[in-house]
């Protein structure tokens, strides 16, 4: 295993090359990828400002670099930047979203200038409806969309994690929007995407696992008991129709298995145990001693030991471990197995996230510009994609990862923890610093 040194050069790398890709058209934006050979230059796209691919995304990497050392000039522009860019566009965004929209726009606004969020927040209360929030995303529905990524439990994390004025109130509509959108089955209740979708994605990113997630943290927040037994009953659905075999737990990555060329069970932070671990840890926050005859913190470590014997970070098989990013990869790994270690206080864990950050740099690309990764679609002709800068899938949200593995292991399990919307109830609050 490498030196704390090691991991943290290559972070620095890796966020110089994306430093050397930013633009700057009416503020700061990113090309989500960065095209190999001859390609036109690329223009600014839709979701610019998004956390998942865009600029917002780069908050929290900033954020974390400042726990490592102080923050040069072009980086304390680039926060200013991005800070005026979404405070002079909140007023007039329509796009609700984590991913994409002002969910995602508290935590960069937070994490870069703490006050500045209330803007956003408070175009969530105007845009707000009984049912959740109208997505601006191209999906065949018309109704406000369920999930952590694009819908309404992405927002109640969002304003659970921020507080202020507007917090209580859209963390209880939120609230109350999913429980009328939950699904009874025989075991408790599913989220799907939205209603009338046809197939249910149960784990973290898109379903039932980031729904309940967000009702136990939005039922601890308000003293709402509803909300944190529906988070129970979603948990309980899962067990239905997860597996416990050999001391771990997976749920399956599509209800009924979809007939897309993707494995039945994944192990990443979008659609495995990887994401799973933070249900489990939502409801530890919330006071829930057990789900189904099993405890908590029991489901929690089940978890990850179904990502540690999987045989991750290799890649056994073609579409079974293609992706190095936070969102489906290696980098997501390793930031889960860093809370859990922080939370817990198990430091048998260090030693796999040692092992996601050395098969990070392992894989890394380097020339004059700096560090970022390619990772592998084998299902087209050709399987290698073009590098990506960003939070989610790309370079920069790999670099943060980089630099707080290098912090822990120089600080130990105590060292502060960089919270966010999606992860903060799985750290001890004591180490908790936004920004």
């Amino acid at each position: 295993m490498r030196a704390a040194t090691e991991y943290r050069e290559t972070g620095e790398a890796a966020w110089s090359w994306v430093l050397a890709q930013l633009r700057d058209d009416d503020g700061p934006w990113l090309p989500e990828t960065v095209p190999t050979g001859d390609a036109p230059e690329p223009a600014p796209a839709t979701d610019r400002d998004g956390t998942y691919g865009g600029v917002a995304g780069l908050a929290p990497v900033l954020a974390e670099i400042a726990r490592s050392r102080p923050l040069t000039g072009a980086e304390r522009e680039l926060a200013d930047g991005i800070v005026r860019r979404l405070t002079a566009t909140a007023p007039e965004r329509t796009e609700p979203s984590w991913a994409d929209g002002l969910a995602g726009h508290v935590l960069a606004l937070r994490q870069l200038a703490p006050g500045a969020e209330r803007v956003a927040l408070h175009r969530l209360v105007e845009l707000s409806t009984p049912d959740g929030w109208p997505t601006t995303f191209e999906l065949e529905t018309s109704a406000p969309v369920t999930d952590l990524i694009m819908g309404t439990a992405g927002v109640v994390l969002a304003a659970a994690w921020a507080g202020g004025p507007d917090a209580g109130a859209l963390t209880a509509t939120g609230g109350a929007a999913l429980l009328r959108a939950a699904e009874e089955t025989g075991d408790g209740l599913d989220w799907r995407l939205h209603p009338g979708y046809p197939a249910s994605t149960p784990n973290f990113a898109h379903g039932t696992a980031g729904v309940a997630s967000a009702l136990a943290v939005a039922g601890t927040a308000l003293g709402r008991d509803d909300f944190v037994a529906a988070a129970v009953r979603g948990a309980r659905h899962l067990l239905a129709v997860g597996s416990l075999a050999d001391g771990g737990f997976v749920v399956p990555h599509t209800l009924p298995y979809s007939s897309r060329d993707v494995e039945p069970v994944t192990y990443g932070w979008c659609h495995g145990p990887t994401g799973l671990s933070y249900l489990f840890a939502a409801l530890g926050h919330a006071g829930v001693p057990d789900v189904g005859g099993h405890p908590v913190p029991e489901l929690r470590r089940r978890c990850v030991r179904a990502v540690l014997d999987s045989g991750l970070p290799r890649r056994l098989r073609p579409g079974f471990w293609d992706n190095d990013g936070r969102c489906c990869g290696t980098a997501g790994v390793g930031d889960m197995l860093l809370d859990t270690a922080q939370d817990t206080g198990d430091g048998q864990l260090l030693a796999p996230a040692r092992t996601m950050g050395d098969a990070l740099l392992d894989r890394a690309v380097r020339d004059r510009t700096g560090a970022r990764w390619r990772f592998v679609e084998h299902r087209i002709e050709q399987p290698l994609l073009p590098p990506g800068t960003s939070w989610m899938q790309g370079a920069a949200g790999i670099a943060a990862y980089l630099f707080r593995l290098a912090r822990v292991l120089d600080d130990g399990l105590d060292a502060p923890v960089v919270d966010r919307p999606e992860q903060w109830w799985a750290v001890p609050a004591a180490l908790r610093v936004t920004g």
